[in-house]
């Protein structure tokens, strides 16, 4: 009766039979995740050696980096070796472990959006009050914030998930996920169900609606300004809306695949949604934010030129 309700293992049923196909495709997925890795410690390398863009701003972008690093960790170490794989069981202790850290790493790219997004509408619509708000100290703790809150919350629904008794061990995903071990319960889930709620509202549609709250002041505000003040804006703010709808779009998309039969989906559709908000996201964010700011262009490309060996004169007669 343990192993019944308790599996050992997990079966994650929605890898595809692509036969000799999966050694190019390990190959093409491990050159993805060397270039997220690659990209994000650029960003994160040029913003913490240079002084200069030690604000608040660059400080948030670097966030980002870093939470992309760590939930491109969560994900690729497993989903590579299950390419290779005949079987993808995954042991139970594993699968909490990988619920958690995709599920913190999804929440801390809202809130992280959520705080970048205050960064941005105190400077452009109080930007007289603007060094008085955002301070040192303020940036310390909506960081800590940002961090805390998901890592707490989201423990709170994978320990629930933890102690269900279970009537099955496949999960229709290529990574472990809450939503679908909850419906493999034996008994109600209403606490689960509440829990769920309350933290997705507070990490997810909360940080969504303030973001679309401070933009709306944004733009009311740069409707009465001159022309060259809202290139500034668009300049300084696009960045961010990108990251923002695009990760909006890949939330929105895993959401809807959790609550649809994915079994009368196509599987390669299936597995390419599924993917979405753990994949492109981490790619996304160092381009957009490496080639849009030019402050963080131009330090990037001047540390690749310094790391070029100089070339040797030739001695004169």
């Amino acid at each position: 009766m343990e192993n019944n309700t308790y599996p050992p293992y997990f079966n994650l049923t929605m890898f595809v039979n692509i036969g000799s196909y999966r050694y190019p495709t390990f190959v093409l997925c491990f050159l993805l995740y060397a270039f997220i890795i690659s990209a994000n410690l650029v960003i994160i390398l040029v913003i913490s050696q240079e002084k200069t863009l030690h604000e608040p701003m660059y400080i948030f972008i670097m966030c980002l980096s870093i939470n992309s690093l760590y939930g491109s960790a969560g994900f690729f170490f497993r989903f590579l070796r299950d390419l290779l794989s005949d079987t993808h069981l995954i042991p139970r202790s594993a699968c909490f472990t990988q619920i958690y850290v995709i599920y913190t790493y999804a929440s801390y790219e809202l809130t992280i959006l959520g705080i970048m997004a205050y960064d941005r509408y105190v400077a452009v619509c109080q930007p007289l009050h603007y060094h008085n708000k955002i301070t040192s100290k303020m940036v310390s703790k909506l960081i800590a914030l940002a961090w805390i809150y998901p890592a707490f919350s989201v423990a709170v629904c994978v320990y629930l998930a933890s102690i269900l008794p279970l009537c099955g061990n496949k999960i229709p995903k290529v990574f472990c996920a809450n939503w679908p071990v909850v419906k493999l319960s034996c008994v109600p889930t209403v606490l689960n169900n509440l829990i769920g709620m309350l933290v997705s509202t507070s990490t997810v549609f909360l940080p969504l609606a303030f973001v679309l709250y401070t933009y709306a002041r944004i733009f009311l505000v740069c409707r009465k300004r001159s022309l060259e003040f809202k290139s500034k804006v668009i300049q300084s703010c696009l960045p961010h809306i990108v990251t923002f709808v695009n990760y909006s779009i890949t939330v929105f998309c895993d959401v809807a695949l959790s609550r649809i039969n994915l079994e009368e989906l196509n599987p390669f559709l299936g597995i390419i949604l599924s993917l979405e908000f753990v994949v492109i996201p981490p790619i996304l964010n160092p381009l957009v934010y490496g080639l849009k700011l030019p402050e963080i262009r131009k330090l990037m490309f001047r540390m690749l030129s310094c790391s070029k060996p100089d070339k040797q004169t030739k001695p004169q007669k």
